[in-house]
């Protein structure tokens, strides 16, 4: 039997993806620019800002206070912002598709 047929890895949740899709959702709206926003340009924008950011996992209701207190940090908001800034730009420049 598989390992993860033992254990049940759904409960295992990354806060930095929702607070980078929220941020993503932000700047691409107030874009100055056309941005392709087809699935693989958008999904392309999120994972590399999402590899560019530390991760926020959590599994119990303390591990989700730690997360809230790590997500409250001025620091931790600064760089999920620059990460999909800098994610949008480069999608942007060079597109996955043509």
């Amino acid at each position: 039997m598989a390992f993860k047929d033992n254990y049940d890895f759904d409960q295992l949740v990354n806060e930095a993806e929702r607070l980078v899709i929220d941020e993503l959702e932000k700047q691409v709206s107030r874009y100055p620019e056309p941005l392709c926003l087809c699935e693989d340009c958008v999904l392309d924008m999120a994972t590399l800002a999402l590899n560019s950011v530390k991760p926020l996992y959590r599994v119990s209701l303390l591990g989700s206070i730690y997360a809230a207190h790590a997500m409250d940090e001025a620091s931790y908001a600064e760089s999920v912002k620059n990460a999909v800034a800098s994610a949008i730009a480069k999608v942007k420049a060079h597109p996955s598709h043509d």
